[in-house]
C-alpha cells in the first residue's frame, strides 16, 4: 500500500477522533434497539405467562422511559427488578435504565445496573448485552483489565462479531495496533454481509492503516 498523502491522513485522525467520541455509544444503541424489540416481543409472551402485576409495572416502566425522565424511570424500573426478578421484565427495565444513565452521565448507577442483569438475568443473550454493556463503559474509564475480563467470558456464536470488536477497541486504546486488527478482523469475518455495523468494522480497520 502506498503511504498515505495528507488528506487521507487527515481523514483517518477525524474518523480516530469521531470513533473514541462516539463509538461506544453507537454501539449501545443498536444494542439497546435490540433489547427494546426483544422486550415488546417478551412483554407481549409473558403476559401470558407471568402474573398481571408484573406486565402492568413494566408497562408502567415503558411509559417512564418514553418520559426521559431518569429519576422516574430508575424509580419505576427499580420496582420491577424487586418484585419480579425472576420474570423477563426485570433485566430488560434494568438494561434500559442503565441506558438512560449513561446520557445522563450517572456511570456509577448504570454500573450497577449492568452488572445486576448479569447476575441475574436467566436469558443468556440478555446477560450478554449487559456484559457487553458494561464492558463499553469500563472502556471508556480505560479500565482495561476489567473489559478483557467481561469479553473472554463464554457466549453464543451469535455474539463472536461484537465481542471481538470491542476486543478490538480496547487493544487499539492500548496502542497494540496488530492485534487489534486481528480482533477486527475476526469481528468483521462473524458480521452480518449486509448490516451496516460491518461497514463501521470496516472504518476501525481502516483507521489503523498498514501495519508493517
Amino acid at each position: 500500500m502506498a503511504a498515505l498523502d495528507l488528506q487521507e491522513q487527515e481523514q483517518i485522525d477525524a474518523l480516530k477522533a469521531w470513533w473514541s467520541d462516539n463509538g461506544t455509544r453507537l454501539l449501545g444503541a443498536l444494542l439497546v434497539m435490540t433489547i427494546v424489540f426483544g422486550g415488546w416481543r417478551g412483554w407481549q409472551y409473558y403476559q401470558h405467562k407471568q402474573s398481571g402485576e408484573a406486565a402492568t409495572l413494566y408497562a408502567g416502566f415503558i411509559k417512564q422511559l418514553e418520559s426521559n425522565d431518569a429519576k422516574r424511570v430508575n424509580d419505576a424500573a427499580a420496582v420491577v427488578m424487586d418484585k419480579f426478578s425472576s420474570t423477563s421484565y426485570a433485566p430488560r427495565a434494568a438494561l434500559l435504565a442503565a441506558q438512560v444513565n449513561e446520557q445522563g452521565k450517572d456511570v456509577a448507577r448504570a454500573k450497577t445496573q449492568l452488572q445486576w442483569v448479569i447476575d441475574h438475568a436467566a436469558e443468556a443473550g440478555l446477560k450478554d448485552v449487559a456484559r457487553l454493556r458494561l464492558a463499553a463503559v469500563l472502556l471508556d474509564e480505560k479500565n482495561y483489565t476489567e473489559v478483557m475480563k467481561l469479553l473472554d467470558a463464554k457466549h453464543p456464536a451469535s455474539f463472536d462479531g461484537l465481542y471481538a470488536d470491542l476486543k478490538g477497541d480496547v487493544l487499539s486504546a492500548q496502542g497494540k495496533a496488530v492485534e487489534a486488527k486481528a480482533a477486527y478482523q475476526l469481528s468483521y469475518d462473524k458480521t452480518d454481509a449486509k448490516g451496516v455495523y460491518r461497514n463501521l468494522i470496516q472504518m476501525k480497520m481502516d483507521a489503523l492503516g498498514e501495519i508493517k
